[in-house]
């Protein structure tokens, strides 16, 4: 009876010991992670280009969306906790860097038919001013340069939260965003009149860290 006993208190006291280490090395990974957006540091953030994403997603024929990616990104946060309507985001495109997992096609799309990367290399959003918030979500109006034409789009903003990475040991934030827009606003009309959707939807991953 009492190695039976025994073996409980035993078996209860790894059961116990293992809860708390899996509880320390969470704390480890991310000691200061914080959601609370009022509770996080002001200042001048830069992207951090291994994770980052812009997905571009446009409908093929009725058949399918057809989805898209950037990889080659750049980015700054103007970042104020206490009153976030005075932040600012402004997101660099390098077109060139498109992905569509078809290099036949992507190089295609590079062309001058497309988005013309040789004359228009960049793609830039700036936000111009903010609109409302609810909770951790937040809308900023701004403005899309793209093949040379500026054209208002709006940003939906979710902040996921944000402290030091046990990675880097850089302050991080960590944003995803949304936006829509026509393409034939910005000159990028081909085949919209052969079903091709002409509404472009955006979905933005990205993080950011302190330069500090």
């Amino acid at each position: 009876m009492f190695i039976r006993l025994f073996k409980k208190i035993y078996r209860f006291s790894l059961i116990l010991i293992c809860s708390v280490l899996l509880v320390s090395c969470d704390r480890l990974l991310t000691p200061d992670f914080n959601t609370d957006i009022t509770e996080l540091r002001a200042g001048q953030y830069t992207v951090d280009p291994d994770h980052a994403s812009v997905l571009w997603k446009i409908n093929h024929l009725g058949f399918s969306t057809f989805v898209g990616r950037f990889n080659d990104i750049e980015a700054s946060l103007d970042f104020d906790p206490e009153n976030f309507e005075n932040s600012s985001i402004e997101v660099i495109i390098n077109t060139a860097g498109l992905d569509i997992n078809n290099p036949e096609f992507a190089e295609e799309l590079r062309g001058s038919n497309w988005f013309d990367v040789e004359n228009f290399p960049q793609a830039v959003y700036r936000t111009t001013s903010f609109v409302e918030s609810n909770g951790n979500a937040f809308v900023f109006d701004g403005e899309l340069t793209l093949l040379g034409v500026t054209a208002p789009v709006t940003l939906n903003v979710v902040f996921n939260g944000g402290g030091r990475n046990f990675l880097t040991r850089k302050y991080t934030l960590g944003f995803s965003g949304s936006a829509q827009f026509q393409r034939s606003d910005f000159g990028l009309s081909r085949f919209t009149s052969f079903g091709v959707g002409d509404d472009i939807e955006l979905e933005i991953h990205i993080e950011f860290q302190d330069l500090n």
